[in-house]
């Protein structure tokens, strides 16, 4: 379930683009969060807590979690599933974090993969990660790209943390675990091309068709054609609505599609169920420190077009899904 790309482009145009998987209706809603923002990890008393530095606009997966965003810095942060993921166990001493906010975690502290990096690679927190109330495991991994176009893939393999690190890393499905991802990736490089690449919807296929495409595109520093391409790599890597695949958790139907503008700060939704793709520039919303956070309803199938900033609608936060801790 899930694929993601990222599109390096001239003119400092970078994009990436994912697709959401999932087995139901997530009740996805669009977020726009303030900078400024009192957060903590929903994972009792240990959980980190922090004062979010940047803007940014997210997906909510049933608005008890963040599963994708932007942020004003440039910043886009994109959790997919991950079967094979191993959590460490809590030591009952070190501070906690609900994987549910991970990617806000990001989004809200740091402006490049690079910092995202350093803090995380450090070990700041012991993830928990508590069953979803449909009772499915939050077994997850998470990568994050930047306006430079750097990338990293983070996941908790064997109870630690593994990290890739690179401009190279433009390619990411659910599974298998990452390291075995990019050895599928090398095979069919040697055999591959345009006359054979896998079209299966299996996670493995999907990688190596994204992969190749991601980088077949024309490359251009015209964003609107760029847009374009990208959009047609992830719907490509995409599976159709109402297909699952029995004794097959990592195929699902595919619910929605993001792009991330990284240049100009632009987040792009594009749901199944829609006709049209809509998208919202940052600059358009206020993200300022003391501004209301908003929401755009998307539950129910609200549909809109073009620039939705307008659409946004004061709100409550949504709660992070709290993992029980001591």
């Amino acid at each position: 379930m899930c694929t993601r790309v990222t599109y390096l482009g001239p003119d400092d145009l970078v994009i990436t683009a994912r697709s959401m998987d999932w087995f139901e209706d997530m009740q996805t809603d669009l977020w726009a969060f303030p900078r400024g923002m009192e957060r903590d990890g929903a994972a009792g008393s240990r959980s980190v807590r922090w004062t979010s530095k940047y803007g940014s606009v997210i997906a909510a997966g049933y608005n008890i979690g963040t599963t994708d965003g932007l942020n004003v810095a440039g910043l886009v942060a994109n959790m997919l599933y991950l079967v094979e993921a191993e959590y460490p166990e809590d030591d009952g001493k070190s501070p906690t974090l609900c994987i549910a906010a991970w990617p806000q975690y990001a989004l809200d502290n740091f402006a490049s993969v690079a910092e995202t990096v350093q803090a995380l690679a450090a070990d700041p927190f012991i993830p928990l990660a508590p069953d979803l109330p449909n009772g499915k495991a939050m077994s997850l991994h998470l990568a994050v790209s930047d306006a430079s176009g750097d990338s990293a893939i983070f996941e908790y393999v064997g109870g630690a943390l593994r990290v890739h690190h690179g401009r190279e890393y433009q390619t990411m499905t659910n599974s298998p675990v990452y390291d075995e991802q990019l050895a599928i990736d090398r095979y069919w490089q040697t055999i591959g091309g345009t006359t054979m690449l896998p079209g299966t919807n299996r996670a493995a296929d999907r990688y190596v068709r994204a992969s190749f495409y991601v980088k077949a595109i024309p490359q251009t520093g015209n964003a609107r054609s760029a847009l374009a391409s990208v959009l047609g790599v992830i719907r490509n890597a995409s599976v159709p609505l109402g297909i699952s695949t029995p004794g097959q958790p990592n195929i699902s139907s595919t619910l929605w599609r993001t792009m991330s503008d990284h240049k100009d700060r632009t987040y792009f939704f594009d749901a199944a169920t829609s006709p049209n793709a809509f998208w919202t520039p940052l600059a358009d919303l206020d993200l300022a420190e003391g501004a209301p956070v908003k929401k755009l309803p998307l539950a129910g199938g609200e549909t809109y077009s073009g620039n939705a900033a307008g659409d946004f609608v004061a709100a409550a936060p949504f709660a992070f899904f709290a993992a029980p801790a001591d």
